[in-house]
């Protein structure tokens, strides 16, 4: 049985894409090159990995099998030549990063940028989506979460607690006045985030210590993908919005959102780097999340000399 590494490499890349053709642009090869190494593993190998039909490539049941064995082990050699090249104090290979859009295009990316210039040797792939993305399936080496954890297979550092507040526009407060209660609050139109249940979102801090979390039902009349949208559509006047600290900062210092209910406590949001699980820490993730967890700070650099602070912060 002979097979190539790279046949093994590839042969999870189209797993991951599904296609030939996204798999030859990924990795920069002909899609010849890539149906060739999927075609000498299978020879290697003895078994079909794949159907093929003339619109689209279906994985076996032995394809689906193997990649679930293999992907650790894979993972374990790519490991081990990263701790062996870090004997050198070179930190080479290819760093995949998977973050939320909004934290990933207002703060990670200069950092990652920063990073990259530390590490000439590096390559770095970034995907920036606010859904939730399979590290593990994916093939990602790191990535950034914010709020629940929902997957506890991963490892997680911690990297910051964000406070959380409810805004508006000082137009909206004028037209439409402001609620002084939390129970008030479900009279105004509010704008949603699609990504979680609002039943989630709009949850604060019971003042019973031993208290289960205060959720408020909301109206939601907008609803968005995006928090820099809803950021928009809230100083645009449209409603109240409940935003982590890291996207209302700079509009509270600005006077273009004004704080609503100070006195009412959001269940904050922890921001995370996470990795799958593995006996070793990779050096290339252990780099890059110190080297985030320095830029970000404590307290996150979006809260430092900032004219708004949400009460008890």
């Amino acid at each position: 049985m002979k097979w190539r590494f790279d046949d093994l490499l590839t042969f999870l890349d189209v797993i991951e894409t599904g296609s030939i053709t996204a798999t030859a642009a990924r990795l920069n090869l002909s899609k010849s090159v890539v149906s060739k190494r999927i075609s000498d593993l299978e020879g290697g190998l003895g078994i079909e990995l794949f159907q093929r039909t003339p619109r689209k490539l279906v994985a076996s049941a032995n394809a689906l099998d193997f990649v679930e064995r293999i992907r650790p082990l894979v993972r374990d050699i790519m490991e081990a030549a990263d701790t062996a090249a870090t004997r050198n104090s070179a930190i080479r290979g290819t760093l995949r990063i998977a973050a939320p859009m909004t934290f990933g295009t207002m703060y990670l990316g200069r950092m990652i940028a920063d990073f990259a210039r530390q590490y000439p040797d590096l390559e770095i792939a970034v995907e920036f989506e606010d859904r939730m993305i399979d590290l593990v399936r994916g093939g990602y080496d790191v990535g950034i979460r914010i709020g629940i954890l929902r997957d506890s297979s991963l490892i997680a550092r911690k990297l910051c607690t964000d406070p959380r507040v409810i805004c508006c526009s000082p137009d909206f407060a004028n037209t439409h006045g402001l609620p002084e209660t939390l129970g008030a609050l479900d009279r105004f139109s509010c704008i949603d985030y699609s990504n979680v249940n609002t039943s989630q979102l709009w949850q604060f801090e019971n003042p019973d210590k031993d208290g289960e979390p205060i959720a408020v039902p909301m109206h939601g009349r907008i609803v968005a993908n995006n928090g820099e949208a809803m950021r928009d559509m809230a100083i645009a006047g449209l409603g109240l919005v409940l935003l982590p600290m890291f996207i209302a900062a700079e509009p509270l210092r600005a006077g273009r959102l004004i704080p609503v209910l100070p006195q009412a406590k959001p269940l904050p949001y922890n921001i995370y780097a996470v990795y799958p699980p593995t006996r070793h820490v990779s050096a290339k993730v252990r780099a890059f999340v110190d080297h985030i967890a320095r830029h970000i700070g404590s307290p996150p650099i979006w809260q430092i000399n900032e004219a708004y602070r949400p009460v008890d912060s």
